[in-house]
């Protein structure tokens, strides 16, 4: 019997050997598969098409694509890298945890991964965008994440009736007070301005571009700083602007803000986003079709405003990777393939070149606004207990917007409660 078994032993060896030295030569041939984290969606179809193209270019690299509800993404990515498993060799981030992941050395440093194939960091990538993937948040942090899709918000306002009252584009968040008025007791049938008023993100999202351009801030030096005279200027506008919308804002979330929109019912918007545009000028969807103007928030003390919503990628630490991750980023955020994604899924560009590629702007044509909307934009605080920051900030500001509360009390109380969260 031990004779046998040797025998046996021996046979398998030689079977065995030849095709352990050939998987091996594989790999190191660059034989490589690449699993991608990614959103479903429009953002899930334009990541296909990048991995098919790429793919097409690079025979040896095969992919597979997680196309996740933004939710289950994060928590997959989440328990992936906290306990280093190196499933994901890149991920999508919502730039607002992108801190969160940076700061808990999630990531690989891209600088080392630039410097290491010897290109550098492209300038035609807008740097406000550039900025959300660096750690510490600024010019010179390092990078850990590069952005994919330019969220960013925007403004709109019927230009038909702007035209019949003899308005002009407003400058200022008081000219949009002033023009509110004039449309609610001109326009029956319209309302001045529309919002999103729902507690958490969405008053959260609707309310920043009006708070940053009073000069408010939310935190500063690390510390909130929602009791300062600038915060309760702005609220206070708020609160008058809400004289001119729907009676029940403070429930309109997205759904509803697009339904006013493309119901003609909404005389201003404060709060456009990218996706929205199109179908304001396709009749089966809007009853506005080539009578709103999409532009740039107003400013007030400082200038405009707007709030930034990028989707970043980057590359799990613990992916067994990261060269061939690297290279296949530096393809989809490269100038070629966002003009494609733009052109066939409406995925909003990170690249200042792209916004100026004329069969864009023709299918496009509020792309120029929307590449200056996204240099002047501005980025969520960059601290790990955003959620929770967002969350408190949002309670209140609605509980202060359905009149439960005076804007002073209301942010003093969120301050103090954010306080807490912080310490």
């Amino acid at each position: 019997m031990k004779k046998h078994f040797w025998v046996f032993f021996i046979v398998m060896l030689l079977v065995l050997l030849p095709f352990t030295v050939w998987s091996k030569g594989q790999q190191e041939k660059g034989a490589v598969k690449l699993t991608i984290a990614g959103r479903d969606g429009g953002y899930g179809k334009a990541m296909q098409l990048a991995v098919d193209e790429y793919s097409a270019l690079h025979p040896d690299v095969s992919f597979e694509v997680l196309k996740l509800p933004g939710a289950s993404l994060y928590e997959k990515v989440v328990i992936d890298m906290k306990n280093s498993v190196g499933t994901y060799d890149l991920i999508m981030i919502d730039d607002p945890v992108a801190t969160q992941f940076q700061k808990a050395g999630w990531l690989a440093n891209l600088d080392d991964l630039f410097k290491k194939s010897g290109k550098s960091l492209d300038s035609d990538i807008i740097s406000t965008a550039v900025k959300l993937g660096r750690y510490p948040y600024a010019d010179n942090g390092a990078l850990y994440a590069l952005p994919h899709v330019g969220n960013v918000e925007l403004f709109a306002y019927r230009k038909d009736i702007f035209n019949k009252l003899g308005l002009s584009k407003p400058a200022k968040w008081d000219d949009v007070l002033a023009d509110a008025k004039m449309i609610k007791q001109s326009e029956p049938d319209v309302y001045g301005v529309v919002f999103r008023g729902v507690k958490g993100n969405p008053i959260v999202a609707g309310f920043l571009p009006i708070y940053w351009a009073f000069g408010a801030k939310v935190l500063k030096n690390g510390k909130p700083a929602l009791d300062s005279p600038q915060a309760l200027n702005a609220l206070n506008f708020f609160l008058k602007l809400k004289e001119y919308a729907p009676k029940g804002v403070a429930m309109y979330n997205s759904a509803q803000v697009k339904d006013a929109l493309y119901g003609g019912k909404a005389g201003i918007v404060t709060e456009v986003w990218p996706s929205w545009v199109p179908k304001l000028n396709d009749p089966n969807e809007s009853l506005v079709v080539n009578k709103v103007e999409v532009t740039t928030h107003p400013g007030e003390v400082e200038k405009s405003s707007p709030m930034i919503g990028v989707w970043l990628l980057g590359i799990p630490k613990a992916s067994k990777h990261h060269g061939t991750a690297f290279d296949f980023l530096l393809y989809i955020t490269g100038k070629e393939m966002q003009v494609k994604m733009a052109d066939e899924f409406g995925i909003a560009p990170t690249r200042d070149s792209v916004y100026k590629v004329s069969k864009l702007i023709s299918k496009y044509p509020w792309y120029p606004v929307q590449a200056a909307a996204l240099k002047n934009a501005v980025g969520r605080p960059r601290t790990t207990k955003w959620s929770e920051l967002e969350n408190i900030f949002g309670t209140y500001l609605q509980l202060a917007l359905i009149g439960s509360m005076n804007a002073q009390d209301a942010l003093k109380e969120a301050n103090a409660k954010m306080t807490e969260v912080l310490e």
